[in-house]
């Protein structure tokens, strides 16, 4: 199955958003009414990471030799394992944001 060359290009592109988004995540200190919780926090880590698992796994498919059939399998699975991850992950966090206010809500 190929694929245009602009996917490529965006999946390049996403791989470094999704770097810059675990640096700023890390790095950039926030406003104080504006700090996340710890599972907040943790899900839009576990967001960013699994989607550069999922860039690098696709970005080795293009470089692996196609008789390398494990080895091109094993990348499909980990793309496709990371692309859920990533899927559940990024829902996760407004379902916990709808908990949590919840919680905070109840007598």
């Amino acid at each position: 199955m190929t694929h245009p060359v602009w996917h490529e290009y965006l999946n390049l592109l996403s791989f470094f958003a999704a770097v810059i988004g675990l640096y700023v995540l890390y790095n950039v200190k926030s406003k104080p009414g504006e700090e996340l919780d710890d599972a907040d926090h943790t899900l839009l880590a576990l967001s960013f990471a699994y989607w550069v698992v999922h860039c690098m796994a696709v970005g080795a498919q293009r470089m692996i030799h196609p008789d390398w059939e494990i080895a091109v399998m094993s990348l499909k699975f980990t793309a496709i394992f990371s692309y859920l991850l990533t899927f559940s992950s990024a829902l996760s966090l407004p379902l916990h944001q709808i908990s949590a206010r919840q919680n905070q809500t109840e007598p």
